[in-house]
């Protein structure tokens, strides 16, 4: 499918009521309303706090694709693109799809991990290390899921922070994907080759709009990763990893692309016997670094020393309100780091906006260069 449709297909279908990174199961219950006579919409579980956990089926095709995401509550912007997805379904150009594929998408899996906006689910537990124990009500859910729909495909979709680099590059990694390994070897079995075809196909496609700002995520084997453990079970399992983009801290350039990633994979998998022999392009792409921070202040004068400092923005929920408060990390001077905003202060003196000198842990949304108040984020 061209860049050409997908774009008419995100524009045409994109998902009105949700917006920025604090999405939570009270945006999508109206949604899931409206969909509700469209597609086959269940609750299969739980979570900690009895949220209800829903899983939605669309398609009657023989190829069985299971995706599922907010595993991590505090990344949406694969939420917001599986919507844009849903209200695309109606349209004669996803037919196609939904002919060949059978789809179930749970859309939010850790509803009270996304209330709080974090990582954790209410117990405190990375679900996405929860895949062997299943302790948790959310791994149940997802691994029930997984026995009884029994997919041919499995897409785990979460979202990156804004310190990684495709490859050792000034490119942020605005998306990433992975094929996870089976083993400590990182063996290239035939399962792990179909998951590397699929990721390929999507690298192709969105090169055109994104050159050299798609990444590969780090492939060591962890059986807890819900993604390992799939994969470990025979079934081709892809990462996406929806990232930065310049300047959309709210993600919603970045929900565009994941859009398109997502029915490029659709549509690959639909029309392929996905047989893993056309892998190999999946090794061109380059593995993430960490090299951004969100702001860099170059060329500052602190404590009588010229350096660089480093800034990253804490994601703080403060009244059901997402706010990104700059926090120094680091002052350094060789090492090699980019930043996604960078002030030169010319060697001039930087100090907090209280005029005292500038710290690690400083968190402030100004900093005082030579006596001038200088904002970090506009």
């Amino acid at each position: 499918m061209t860049i050409t449709t997908l774009k008419t297909l995100f524009n045409n279908y994109k998902e009105s009521a949700l917006f920025g990174r604090y999405i939570t199961l009270k945006n999508l219950d109206p949604i899931l309303v409206k969909l509700q006579s469209k597609l086959k919409i269940d609750i299969i579980g739980h979570s900690v706090l009895k949220a209800p956990i829903h899983v939605i089926k669309l398609g009657n095709g023989p190829k069985r694709v299971l995706m599922w995401s907010q595993m991590h509550g505090n990344e949406s912007t694969t939420t917001k693109a599986v919507f844009d997805f849903l209200n695309a379904a109606e349209d004669d150009l996803i037919a196609p799809i939904l002919k060949h594929c059978t789809i179930a998408i749970v859309p939010m899996l850790n509803p009270d991990g996304a209330k709080q906006y974090t990582r954790l689910n209410a117990n405190n537990v990375d679900l996405n290390r929860d895949a062997q124990a299943l302790s948790q009500p959310e791994s149940v859910v997802l691994n029930h899921v997984f026995k009884t729909f029994s997919p041919d495909y499995c897409f785990n979709l979460h979202g990156q922070r804004t310190i990684f680099s495709a490859g050792s590059t000034n490119n942020v990694a605005t998306l990433s994907f992975l094929s996870p390994s089976v083993d400590k070897d990182r063996t290239l079995t035939r399962v792990r080759k179909q998951a590397m075809e699929i990721i390929a196909a999507i690298n192709t496609n969105l090169q055109t709009v994104l050159p050299n700002h798609i990444g590969r995520y780090d492939d060591g084997f962890n059986d807890n990763c819900v993604g390992d453990a799939f994969q470990l079970k025979n079934v081709p399992t892809v990462l996406f990893e929806a990232g930065h983009y310049a300047q959309d801290y709210d993600r919603e350039v970045v929900r565009e692309f994941t859009f398109y990633a997502l029915v490029t994979a659709l549509d690959y998998v639909s029309k392929t016997n996905v047989t893993g022999d056309n892998y190999q392009s999946y090794f061109k792409i380059p593995e993430n670094d960490k090299l951004f921070y969100d702001v860099i202040v170059k060329n500052a004068l602190v404590d009588g020393n010229i350096c660089n400092i480093a800034i990253q923005f804490q994601e703080r929920l403060v009244d059901d309100s997402l706010l990104f408060i700059p926090k120094v990390e680091r002052f350094f001077t060789n090492e090699r780091f980019f930043g996604h905003k960078v002030i030169n202060a010319s060697n001039l003196e930087v100090k907090t906006d209280k005029d005292e000198e500038i710290y690690i842990g400083y968190e402030n949304d100004f900093v005082l260069i030579n006596n001038e108040k200088k904002s970090l984020k506009s």
